[in-house]
């Protein structure tokens, strides 16, 4: 399909540079086929599902992936940056750097804030390789925990381009930026739906008898980049990283049988459990990477219903939640986002879309 189908206008101000407060004060955004659209709040969620409904979340946990340091080449130096976005080894990361131009294999790169380097005087670098679209493959000195101590010491949280470019992260950022049940280490992008949700929504929804399950998919840097091609069969998706227990599995099959929704809780945690379903829609337990690339046409094996924040005109995820929904009505719900308020992206509101029953 061509790209320019998903794109639309969007006035720079629907851009949300902060979250809501408190989170799930968020306006939510209720789309079901055939029904008028109907404007709720994040805190409303458990009255807006059935009980035994599965609310499957992704727990991974966002890391200080964003870092400045300096190239060495023999005598020539020059300042570079890099965001981490796929551990391939202990001591090993796939980054983008900017410029990539400056950077060859073989380059030395001292990490550090300020060119001030740390933990044990240095957190020094190697390139490995260079490879397409900016995207390098550095090997650390430090490995492992050693690695991971050093990066939350020089590290920076990488926000959105769409938020950085308007302001730098800060302290509030470490905490705003993460899941109030992160876990896993390992994300340079937050799940962002799941910024939506307190201790109290999780004990409402609890009231209601909707179960709660988690998987895990570390998001990657490529969720920011953009579409360059024209048409949606000529875009490659970088691969992430993810892991669907065998409780978890288990537990949206029994509720599939039962005749329950299956409620995934961002594009991420969707795009894990179809990576994982088989073609009847059972799930099980299941590790390794996923580049899956969802558009118009995708047949949904196991997700019913997606709670998701307002993605990028042209980006990869509007077309997912178009290929959910329907592109015609995406459009209608977007139109309907801008024209009352709702903010858009990382720390914007949320919706809820419902499929067709299969």
């Amino acid at each position: 399909m061509r790209v320019d189908l998903f794109d639309f206008d969007l006035p720079d101000d629907r851009i949300a540079l902060r979250p809501a407060e408190p989170r799930d004060s968020a306006k939510l955004l209720v789309v079901k086929p055939d029904e008028v659209l109907a404007d709720r709040i994040v805190s409303e969620l458990p009255s807006l599902l059935d009980p035994g409904d599965v609310m499957v979340f992704n727990d991974t946990k966002v890391i200080p992936a964003q870092l400045s340091g300096i190239r060495h080449r023999g005598e020539a130096v020059a300042a570079v940056d890099a965001t981490l976005h796929m551990r391939v080894a202990p001591d090993q990361w796939l980054a983008f750097m900017r410029p990539a131009k400056r950077v060859q294999p073989g380059d030395r790169i001292r990490f550090g804030h300020d060119g001030e380097v740390c933990f044990l005087g240095k957190l020094d670098a190697t390139v490995i390789e260079k490879r397409e679209a900016g995207e390098v493959l550095l090997g650390f000195e430090l490995s492992g925990a050693f690695l991971d101590e050093a990066l939350h010491a020089v590290g920076h949280i990488p926000l959105p381009p769409y938020i950085a470019s308007k302001r730098p992260d800060d302290d509030r950022d470490r905490a705003d930026y993460q899941t109030v049940y992160a876990r896993e280490e390992g994300a340079v992008a937050a799940p962002t739906a799941g910024l939506h949700f307190t201790p109290e929504l999780f004990t409402a929804l609890d009231a209601r008898s909707i179960e709660r399950h988690f998987v895990t998919l570390h998001v990657g840097a490529g969720t920011f980049l953009p579409v360059k091609a024209d048409d949606t069969t000529d875009h490659k998706m970088h691969a992430e990283t993810g892991m669907v227990s065998a409780a978890t599995a288990a537990a949206i099959n029994t509720a599939r049988v039962r005749g329950n929704r299956v409620v995934a809780v961002g594009t991420t945690s969707l795009r894990l459990l179809e990576s994982a379903a088989r073609e009847d829609g059972h799930l099980e337990a299941w590790s390794g990477s996923t580049d899956i690339f969802i558009t118009p046409g995708y047949r949904f094996r196991v997700v019913d219903a997606l709670m998701t924040n307002f993605h990028l005109p042209k980006s990869t995820l509007f077309m997912l939640v178009s290929a959910f929904a329907g592109l015609d009505r995406m459009r209608q719900v977007y139109a309907h986002a801008i024209g009352n308020g709702y903010r858009f992206y990382s720390y914007g509101d949320a919706s809820l879309l419902f499929r067709d029953a299969p």
